[in-house]
C-alpha cells in the first residue's frame, strides 16, 4: 500500500511503517468472523471478548486496521446519534431520558476504555461549539434548534446559548452571532484510537488478518481470494464500504467527506483563535464546516462532501487544488488570521448514509448475521455504541442497549432508491444548499431571495428524512 501520508494526517502522525499483519491463507473456523478492522468491528470484538472471553473471534481487513473512515475522520466523539430526536420521539418520557443518558455517556465510555487499556489517543472532553457565523440567518436557525432541543427534553446542562461575548471567550470568529455549547463531545486522534484498539483486542485473543479482502458474504461463511472462514456469527462492519458486500449496499450508501489541516500554528495565532480546552466547533450552515485543534497545534478543518453515481467508492483521496482551495477559503472566511497559514495535509474518506439518515444496528440470529452502520459522519462515537449493542445482541441479552429504537430488523430498514434517482436527488439537494449558502452569505441579496433560498433548502432537506 502507499505511504501513510496518502491516508490521512492522523495515520502519518503514527510514525511507523504500518506494515500489514499476515493475511488469511486457507480455511479456518471461528465463533465470530468480523469484516473490517475499523471502529465498529474492533469495538464489537472488544465488548464480545469482555463479556465472553472464551469466544474465538477473527477480524478480516481488506487493507490495514484504520485504513477506512476510522483513520480518516475529523476526530469527534459525539454523545448523540444522527436523527436522535426523531428516533426517540415515540418513547415515553422515562425511556427517552434513559436513551439520552446512554447517548450522552458515549464520550465518557470511550474515555473509560482508553484509560483502562492505556490507549493514548489525545482524548480531550472539551465539548463542542455549534456556531452561528458568516450570515445572520444562522443565528435564527440555531436559536430554533435550541428551542427544538428544549422541546425534546434537553436541558441547559446539555445545550446552552452563548452570546457573542461568551463565544469570544472560547472561539473568535470573523463574524460571530452566537453559539450553542454542549459538553457531550470529546476530540481524539482517531488513528491512534483505532490502531490502539486493534492491538488491544489482539492482546485479548482476537486474531486480525490484514490484506484479506472479503469478496463473498454468506450465511455462516466469508470468502477471500486465499481463504475461507466458517463462523456461527458474521459481522460485516464495513459502514461506507457496504456497497462491496451485497445486499448491504441497499441500506448504507457511500458518500465522501473531505478534510484539510494547517501546518502547526504559533501560540500567538492560537491566542487569536481560541480553542484552549479541546473544544470542537462547527459552523451552522446546512453544509457544515467543522474542526478541532490537534495536539500538535494544527487546525483540522472539514467541509462539504460528495456522492458518486451508483454509490461508487472513491479510492483516490489525494485532494485536487480546487478541493483544497474551497475548504481553505471557508476556513479563512471564518478565521482571517489564517490567510497566510500553509495547508500541509488534505484527505478524505468514504462514510455510510442510511436512507432515513438514522443509524441502525441489526442482529439476525436466524442467519447468524449482525451489522451496524448509517452513522452519517458521526461514527466515531456511534460505532462505540454499536459495538456494545451488537455484542449484547449476539450474546442474547435483553438490556437497555438492545431495546433502543436504532436496533432494527432487516425488514424495517429503509432502502435507497435505484439510480439515477439517488444521483439526481443528491445533486438537487446539494445545489439548493449551495444556492442558499451563497445567497445568505451575500449582504446585497434582496430579502425575497433570501427567504426563497431558505424555503427551497428547507423543502429539499425534508426529502432526506
Amino acid at each position: 500500500m502507499g505511504a501513510t501520508h496518502k491516508i490521512s494526517l492522523w495515520m502519518e502522525q503514527l510514525g511507523d511503517s504500518l506494515a500489514p499483519r499476515p493475511a488469511l491463507t486457507g480455511d479456518i473456523e471461528a465463533d465470530v468472523a468480523i469484516v473490517g478492522a475499523g471502529f465498529t468491528g474492533l469495538w464489537t470484538a472488544y465488548y464480545l471478548k469482555q463479556q465472553a472471553p472464551e469466544l474465538n473471534i477473527v477480524v478480516l481487513e481488506a487493507e490495514i486496521a484504520g485504513f477506512g473512515a476510522s483513520g480518516r475522520n475529523g476526530g469527534w466523539v459525539i454523545g448523540e446519534v444522527l436523527g436522535e430526536d426523531r428516533l426517540l420521539a415515540g418513547l415515553d418520557p422515562l425511556a427517552r431520558s434513559q436513551s439520552r443518558a446512554l447517548l450522552h455517556d458515549i464520550p465518557d465510555e470511550v474515555g473509560r476504555v482508553i484509560a483502562r487499556e492505556g490507549i493514548d489517543c489525545h482524548y480531550r472532553k472539551g465539548g463542542v461549539l455549534y456556531c452561528a457565523a458568516r450570515y445572520p440567518e444562522q443565528e435564527s436557525r440555531l436559536r430554533q434548534q435550541l428551542v427544538d432541543w428544549r422541546a425534546h427534553g434537553h436541558g441547559e446542562d446539555d445545550y446552552r446559548w452563548l452570546d457573542v461575548a461568551e463565544l469570544n471567550q472560547q472561539l473568535r470568529l470573523a463574524t460571530p452571532y452566537g453559539a450553542v455549547y454542549s459538553p457531550h463531545v470529546a476530540t481524539i486522534q482517531p488513528a491512534r484510537l483505532v490502531r490502539g484498539l486493534a492491538a488491544c483486542v489482539e492482546g485479548m485473543g482476537v486474531t486480525i488478518y490484514e490484506q484479506s479482502r472479503v469478496d463473498t458474504l454468506g450465511t455462516g461463511e466469508l470468502r477471500t481470494a486465499h481463504g475461507r472462514v466458517r463462523a456461527r456469527w458474521v459481522v460485516p462492519a464495513v459502514e461506507g464500504y457496504a456497497s462491496t458486500l451485497p445486499p448491504l449496499g441497499r441500506y448504507q450508501l457511500p458518500v465522501q467527506s473531505l478534510i484539510i489541516a494547517t501546518e502547526p500554528l504559533s501560540e500567538a495565532l492560537w491566542q487569536e483563535i481560541g480553542l484552549e480546552h479541546g473544544q470542537a466547533f462547527s459552523e451552522n450552515s446546512r453544509q457544515v464546516s467543522y474542526g478541532q485543534r490537534s495536539r500538535d497545534n494544527r487546525l483540522v478543518f472539514g467541509a462539504r462532501g460528495g456522492y458518486r453515481f451508483g454509490g461508487k467508492l472513491r479510492q483516490d483521496f489525494q485532494l485536487s487544488p480546487d478541493e483544497i482551495n474551497l475548504r481553505r477559503q471557508l476556513m479563512v472566511e471564518l478565521f482571517p488570521m489564517l490567510a497566510r497559514a500553509r495547508i500541509s495535509h488534505g484527505w478524505g474518506g468514504n462514510l455510510g448514509a442510511a436512507r432515513r439518515f438514522q443509524p441502525h444496528m441489526v442482529c439476525d440470529a436466524g442467519h447468524g448475521l449482525a451489522w451496524a452502520g448509517g452513522y452519517g459522519g458521526e461514527g466515531v462515537g456511534a460505532s462505540n455504541l454499536a459495538g456494545r449493542t451488537l455484542a449484547e445482541l449476539m450474546l442474547g441479552k435483553d438490556t437497555l442497549l438492545t431495546r433502543q429504537p436504532w436496533v432494527k430488523t432487516v425488514a424495517s430498514l429503509g432502502r435507497w432508491e435505484p439510480e439515477p434517482l439517488r444521483w439526481l436527488g443528491y445533486n438537487a439537494i446539494i445545489k439548493s444548499f449551495v444556492w442558499e449558502d451563497q445567497t445568505l452569505n451575500n449582504p446585497a441579496s434582496p430579502a425575497w431571495q433570501r427567504r426563497l433560498a431558505q424555503r427551497l433548502a428547507d423543502w429539499m432537506e425534508s426529502l432526506m428524512r
